[in-house]
């Protein structure tokens, strides 16, 4: 945790009682056995945004007009984009939850935990690779997949590893207690985001037991993971609102919520998680209630804890601001850019949503803001957390830089979707797909190409800096080192 100076050296009486009414938002860090796995859960997410990255680069340049016809990538575009999307989505969020979860426990049964490492990284890597074995791509959302086997045995082995770990977070999850404090509040909101997960789990089997097997991929896959594929939307955004919460602490920032507050508003989303059974329960999988239900529970339920959080961070940024404009510490930037360029994208993902109409490309532009808002907010928390693993804490303006540029390229990148899109570009195709587009298509798209291209940077810096961090702390603890 960055240091208070003013709180060490006698804070004002008013700061003071700020800390008393609204607590402090941040958690300790074990240096045991559990830090030894969240850091092989922090390698294989990692491992998974490098990978996701490489073959962002493809999708690029299939879908950057004038590009594709002279690339040999446009008839890899479907396969890549179902690889990338798992890898930079479903892998990534799960191992770096899995990672925090692995801080936020006991020292109960971690053979079981080193186990679910172990299968979700042969997974990923399987995952990773499939694209080259062949196979049929389905687009289904949440979890895209390709027919073959050698995808299909990754993300049952990813997926296995992952219930193996949620199945010990339920039990191994310390108790926050009766006197609730910010660290507390924070606790609570990793133990829901394992509840969710696990509901997820219970709705992937009930939907695999029930949807018929006899319907085409795509209608089949969709149906598989519509229910759960949901309810984990409210795993990662009880994660991101963690680390805003987090991060404001961490530079400084004094967030005016209550840790019961906080609390209240992490229960909320955990409410509408429990409604899940009794969807499954009311309805069948295929019916039409049941589709519309799951979208309407993620859409009032998952966010109404959203904009009471951000907006007090909001407040508290500006505040600081306004009360201290003097320039933040070294350590602190990458922080602060990392907060600010995921409430940005979070916010312009959502206003997004609401002017979506038909299939074409401002859906993906819709999701791309919200996920992205999400990732960087857990980018973010990997900076915070590399010094308290054991690691060097990351080049600060390295480490800036990166997300601000991987913040700004996928803003450019949203709004090249949501241009294209008000031109009625279909999603989930490549730009060689489409014989002939308007000037304002093609624009749109360049703008997007370009984004992408930015962003893939932005997210190949944050690979860099992690790295490096690694390399500096190891070499800091190898022996003879001074």
């Amino acid at each position: 945790m960055i240091p208070h100076r003013e709180a060490a050296a006698g804070a004002p009486a008013a700061r003071l009682d700020l800390d008393l009414a609204f607590g402090r938002y941040t958690l300790a860090v074990p240096r045991d056995a559990r830090a030894r796995l969240a850091r092989g859960w922090f390698a294989l997410c990692v491992a998974a945004l490098a990978a996701s990255g490489i073959l962002a680069v493809l999708l690029v340049l299939s879908r950057t007009p004038g590009l594709a016809r002279h690339l040999p990538v446009a008839n890899f575009f479907q396969v890549a984009l179902v690889a990338h999307v798992d890898l930079s989505v479903l892998v990534w969020f799960l191992s770096f939850a899995a990672g925090l979860w692995s801080l936020n426990s006991t020292l109960r049964a971690l053979p079981i935990a080193w186990a679910g490492l172990g299968l979700a990284a042969t997974g990923a890597l399987v995952i990773a690779v499939s694209p080259f074995a062949g196979g049929t791509p389905i687009m289904a959302n949440y979890v895209p997949v390709i027919e073959s086997p050698a995808f299909l045995l990754g993300l049952v082995l990813f997926a296995a590893g992952i219930v193996l770990v949620v199945g010990r977070g339920l039990f191994a999850s310390p108790l926050v207690g009766m006197r609730l404090d910010g660290a507390g509040a924070l606790r609570f909101g990793l133990n829901g985001a394992v509840v969710a997960a696990a509901v997820a789990a219970f709705a992937f089997a009930w939907s695999f037991a029930v949807v018929p097997a006899g319907l085409d991929g795509k209608a089949y896959y969709e149906l598989l993971f519509w229910g759960g594929g949901h309810v984990l939307q409210f795993a990662y955004t009880l994660l991101m609102l963690v680390a805003w919460l987090l991060l404001a602490d961490a530079i400084g920032m004094r967030v005016p919520l209550s840790p019961r507050v906080v609390a209240l508003l992490f229960g909320i989303g955990l409410v509408a998680v429990f409604a899940t059974p009794l969807i499954y329960y009311a309805y069948s999988v295929t019916s039409v209630e049941h589709h519309r239900l799951q979208t309407w529970l993620m859409r009032f339920g998952g966010g109404l804890a959203i904009a009471p959080v951000a907006l007090a961070v909001i407040y508290a940024l500006v505040r600081r601001g306004v009360a201290s404009p003097r320039p933040l510490a070294a350590p602190a930037r990458p922080l602060f850019a990392a907060l600010v360029a995921s409430l940005v994208l979070f916010g312009v993902g959502g206003i997004i949503g609401f002017s979506i109409q038909g299939s074409n490309v401002k859906i993906p532009a819709h999701y791309h803001g919200s996920i992205v808002g999400v990732t960087i907010a857990l980018m973010g928390l990997a900076y915070w957390l590399l010094p308290r693993l054991g690691y060097a804490a990351p080049p600060p303006r390295l480490a800036t830089w990166q997300a601000y540029l991987y913040g700004g390229g996928q803003l450019l990148h949203i709004a090249g979707l949501v241009w294209s899109g008000g031109y009625g570009v279909q999603r989930k195709v490549a730009d060689g797909a489409e014989a002939t587009r308007s000037l304002e298509q093609v624009a749109g798209m360049g703008l997007m190409g370009l984004g992408g291209f930015i962003a893939i940077v932005g997210g190949m810096l944050f690979v860099a800096a992690v790295l490096i961090a690694v390399i500096r702390g190891s070499r800091a603890t190898a022996p003879g080192s001074t």
